[in-house]
């Protein structure tokens, strides 16, 4: 062939692959869902603000947003590992339709309370617990390792669109006008969401992985060292699947992720951090509204500068740690967004306020993507709700411990709990910053061996 017509192929496309028409139809099932979560995360704590004006009852919401990862989040992540992941999907979307109808009515009726409230918040909680285990399981079933980190920037980029760029500022305005209006369109979303989440394909199912994990195999002669139930240092197989009842299954993703080198020092670091986090954002809409004297109407659009934040670092995260590599990307973020938060408390002028937000969503943002993705690619599909349940039910559950310190701080000031939490978090950081900064990529590790570190 000559070099002419060598020259005049079209050079291999530097493109990524798509992710196939299945991770699109988890996209869209997630975005009404997203669409829902959005309007009550806003909602929820404007309207506490004007049913009392006690910063520990304003965090209180804060608290029963997060207390059902403490006591639901395994029990959710066996259900997700027993039974059609589409199905929970479904399941959680549309009682909590159900529950945002009851909502709505007690508006209506003129009886909504602070108590009734928080019952509502709980409830949303109680069934996130199930949806969010549900959607982070079925992402591996649908991509290669390599791919988790844009598949995972993808949904967190889809949900940021819908839950800050859209349903902050449109619930913010439609509070202004009337609640009546947000809360319909709660409910009317995760109707929508329940139904879509019913559409996916069969392969999100969960039900051929659990198959394949748990087809027999032949066992060698006892005492045989390479016996497919034991590991060659003499530890128990843990990608086996178990064979008891919901007892052993509950501890299941516990002794996975406290037997990884890898994962049980993240999980120690994660919760630490989020404690700090939940001091920091339990009162935040306080700080917003108050300190940095920013209008209720104006409260959604203010919070567009973590949404844009989040955006930003969605879309950036692949690229970041293709550069950079996971370790290091998430030891500056980690310590870059605890900073922002500092500095917003010291300095609490409204331009300040809004390029902290932009920095620290945009921080949080890197991590979890980063965070998850690691999590997926260590773990063994099986087992893929267990482990979440888990991880989520020591972080999100000690976060009202955060919660709740951040509300008993406000009432000495409203920038107290910025200062505090983001100097206790930035201390955990420095102790954490060279496990954090070593943590492999993605790609190189392998479900099957869950101690890569």
């Amino acid at each position: 062939m000559s070099s002419a017509a060598a020259s005049s192929e079209p050079a291999p496309s530097m493109r990524p692959e798509p992710l196939g028409g299945a991770f699109t139809k988890v996209v869209a099932a997630n975005l009404s869902s997203s669409l829902g979560d959005g309007i009550a995360r806003v909602a929820a704590p404007l309207l506490a603000a004007q049913l009392t004006d006690d910063p520990l009852l304003v965090s209180l919401v804060a608290v029963a947003a997060l207390l059902p990862w403490l006591l639901f989040a395994i029990p959710a992540g066996v259900l997700v590992d027993r039974i059609d992941r589409r199905l929970a999907l479904g399941l959680a979307g549309g009682v909590r339709a159900l529950v945002a109808g009851g909502l709505l009515a007690l508006h209506l009726t003129g009886a909504l309370t602070i108590w009734w409230l928080l019952l509502v918040v709980l409830l949303y909680g109680v069934l996130e617990t199930v949806y969010d285990g549900a959607i982070r399981a079925v992402v591996p079933s649908l991509v290669g390792r390599g791919d988790l980190p844009r598949a995972n920037s993808r949904i967190e980029a889809t949900e940021i669109v819908v839950q800050q760029f859209l349903s902050q500022p449109l619930t913010s305005w439609l509070l202004a006008i009337s609640a009546a209006w947000a809360l319909g369109l709660n409910t009317a979303a995760y109707a929508v969401a329940g139904g879509l989440a019913l559409t996916l394909p069969a392969v999100a199912s969960g039900v051929v992985a659990r198959r394949r994990a748990a087809r027999p195999v032949d066992k060698p002669a006892q005492g045989d060292p390479t016996a497919p139930d034991e590991r060659p240092d003499g530890e128990p197989d843990r990608g086996t699947p178990p064979t008891t009842g919901w007892r052993a299954e509950l501890a299941a993703g516990f002794r996975f992720i406290w037997d990884s080198a890898m994962l049980r020092p993240l999980w120690i670091v994660s919760v630490l951090i989020g404690i700090c986090h939940a001091a920091i954002t339990s009162t935040l809409v306080l700080f917003i509204l108050d300190r940095l004297d920013v209008p209720e109407a104006w409260y959604g659009t203010f919070m567009l500068a973590g949404a844009l934040g989040s955006l930003t670092a969605a879309a950036t995260t692949s690229r970041l740690k293709a550069r950079f590599g996971t370790g290091p990307v998430m030891a500056v973020a980690n310590a870059v967004g605890l900073g922002a938060w500092f500095l917003a408390g010291a300095f609490p002028l409204v331009w300040v306020g809004a390029v902290a937000i932009f920095v620290s969503f945009g921080c949080t943002t890197t991590w979890n993507v980063l965070v998850m993705s690691l999590r997926q690619a260590a773990v063994p599909n099986h087992l893929l709700g267990r482990v979440h349940g888990t991880w989520r039910t020591a972080l999100w559950g000690a976060m009202p411990i955060g919660s709740l310190a951040g509300g008993l701080l406000a009432r000495t000031g409203y920038s107290t709990p910025l200062l505090v939490g983001a100097t206790a978090g930035l201390m955990v950081a420095v102790a954490g910053h060279r496990y954090i900064a070593t943590l492999p990529d993605p790609e190189t590790l392998d479900p099957e061996t869950p101690d890569p570190a």
